[in-house]
């Protein structure tokens, strides 16, 4: 049996029933809009409900409520409807009673990769998500990015993508020469040796211990070397470091991909050289403007020193091809690009390598970064709608109404690891995800660290276990309930739950064509709070209740242990047995 997506389904049911209305001329003819299918908050109005009738009446010029017959009317039987009424303009479905039992035995059968989907296999996508460059350890503020890319493919994995997690990353350039620099100067303070520590150099304590380690490897060897080496093996130590980090919060890269590959290949030149072609790179001292915007050298976008001494940049014609007031340098005067060139080239390079979708994750502060690059990659001629951004806030540590301040220049940071020892991966992840990216995330540690049903974490966590323990304490009585009657499972909190469990798909589905994996963490905790109460009522193992409805609510149970691991897998989460 195909998984059935019942949202999606009636909306295509109910689209096919106007265009059959249509046809017999019931309704006159028009584009039919895009059908909404929603669950009612209740359920008296079923447990699926349309307005669509309310979205036709300014279309067919008829009242909302006419419209909604002429649509019943043409509905065809539905395996899984029992019931279709109308309720002014909106048309209600009530779910089979029949058809709810059996998905009992469907999640079973499906297993633990309950909910997966085939319909997007043989598509390629990518999420690119952290590209924090090796300075420092990973820190909690870069880790939320991870925890949504991460998320965001696991579900495209689910509709049937073969996804790609991909860092990028630039090891060259003033921050790398500074991390040389700085590493040397700790290399040397701990020979006990005269140093001087560069203005504005990374001051944690990381490389504290990684000189120690360089120390122990090398000896005194070094200690007349310029920055380069120091560089190098700063770099290599901190990547350990972060992929170590990730994976305790199971994150793992398929690829990494470096920035100054599209030097080397010539996929810079060939950016420019292709924009020149078109005519939308020019030189000049300041970018050319509408007349409304000031056009002081103050005023203009040179934050980067983009021009000096007098010598002119390169600009892109940003103003034709994205319809902004001011046009934007991709060459500063020095001959060194600006951020927007190599990554222009890098997203040519992605859709060259056949993903569609290519997702980035970035930082709220970086949308007006994204513009110009999608902008310049569709001037070029590709399809920059297969770049899709999602943008995600800040995040802020607090406990005790104390926010921890984070700065990796500084030192003043909280590592991922550290976050992880406080509160423990699964509390990392969820927290992490369980806000709109949109929203700004105050992570609270004393919320995070607590073993009761307050902590979503462990609420969601606890509801397997409960699954998992019945399983065991039946196995111990010797109750085989693998021939078990789901037709006995009746009760409105054993249907309620069924019908929480069968709306995993529509969930998957939902989050992936929004972009939006936060809503896999709600949807899991509202099936552990349908779940909690059931499973406190509806008794299994209990002297009074009959053997065989025994049997019946042990795969209840074992089924809702099957769609609440793949709901804590798909958010990257463990899924215990015990706590």
């Amino acid at each position: 049996m195909p998984v059935i997506r019942i949202s999606q389904d009636l909306a295509h049911r109910i689209t096919e029933a106007i265009a059959r209305a249509q046809a017999a001329g019931d309704l006159p003819a028009f584009e039919i809009p895009e059908v909404q299918v929603t669950r009612p908050k209740n359920l008296e109005h079923g447990d699926y409900a349309t307005p669509a009738a309310m979205q036709l009446a300014s279309l067919a010029r008829m009242k909302p409520d006419q419209i909604a017959g002429l649509i019943v009317e043409q509905l065809p039987q539905i395996e899984y409807v029992s019931g279709v009424t109308r309720t002014g303009g909106f048309i209600n479905f009530q779910l089979s009673t029949a058809w709810l039992q059996q998905q009992v035995e469907q999640i079973r059968l499906e297993g633990e990769s309950v909910g997966q989907m085939t319909d997007f296999a043989g598509r390629r996508a990518q999420v690119e998500c952290v590209s924090a460059n090796p300075t420092g350890p990973i820190t909690v503020g870069r880790v939320r990015g991870g925890v949504i890319g991460d998320t965001l493919a696991r579900l495209l994995r689910a509709v049937g993508y073969d996804v790609e997690l991909e860092y990028y990353f630039n090891n060259a350039g003033r921050q790398m020469r500074m991390l040389g620099e700085s590493l040397k100067a700790r290399y040397r303070e701990s020979l006990g040796l005269p140093f001087e520590f560069p203005d504005g150099g990374y001051q944690g304590d990381y490389l504290y211990e990684i000189a120690q380690r360089m120390i122990s490897e090398q000896g005194t060897s070094l200690a007349e070397a310029g920055w380069e080496p120091f560089k190098e093996y700063a770099e290599r130590a901190i990547f350990q470091m972060i992929e170590n980090a990730l994976r305790r919060v199971n994150i793992q890269f398929a690829s990494f991909f470096n920035e100054n590959w599209v030097y080397e290949d010539g996929s810079i030149e060939r950016v420019v050289a292709e924009l020149r072609k078109r005519g939308l790179v020019y030189e000049a001292l300041l970018p050319e403007h509408d007349e409304d915007v000031d056009a002081r050298p103050d005023a203009a976008d040179l934050d980067d020193a983009v021009t000096a001494d007098g010598k002119p940049a390169t600009w892109v014609r940003m103003r034709q091809i994205r319809g902004v007031k001011k046009d934007a340098a991709i060459i500063k005067s020095s001959g060194e690009p600006t951020y927007r060139l190599p990554d222009t080239a890098y997203h040519i390079n992605k859709l060259e390598r056949g993903f569609n979708p290519a997702i980035n994750i970035l930082g709220a502060d970086h949308i007006e970064e994204a513009k110009d690059v999608a902008a310049m990659v569709a001037a070029l001629g590709y399809d920059a709608d297969r770049i899709k951004v999602v943008l995600h806030q800040f995040v802020t540590l607090t406990e005790g109404g104390e926010t921890k301040r984070m700065s990796t220049r500084k030192g003043e940071f909280v590592t991922l690891d550290e976050l992880v020892d406080d509160v423990g991966p699964d509390a990392v992840r969820y927290f992490m995800l369980a806000r709109s990216p949109v929203s700004h995330m105050d992570f609270d540690l004393e919320l995070a660290r607590k073993h009761s049903n307050e902590n979503p974490v462990f609420y969601i966590q606890n509801a397997h276990v409960r699954c998992a323990s019945i399983e065991r304490v039946a196995e111990e009585r010797g109750v085989n309930y693998r021939d078990g009657d789901v037709t006995l499972l009746s009760s409105p909190e054993e249907l309620a739950l069924i019908r929480k469990m069968v709306e995993l798909p529509d969930a998957i589905s939902f989050a992936v064509e929004t972009l939006e994996p936060h809503k896999i963490a709600f949807w899991a905790l509202e099936l552990a709070r349908v779940f909690h109460p059931t499973y406190e009522e509806v008794r299994a193992l209990h002297g009074e209740v009959p053997e065989a409805l025994a049997k019946a609510r042990l795969k209840l149970y074992a089924a809702a242990r099957l769609v609440l691991k793949r709901a804590l897998d798909l958010m990257g989460m463990n899924a215990p047995e015990r706590m």
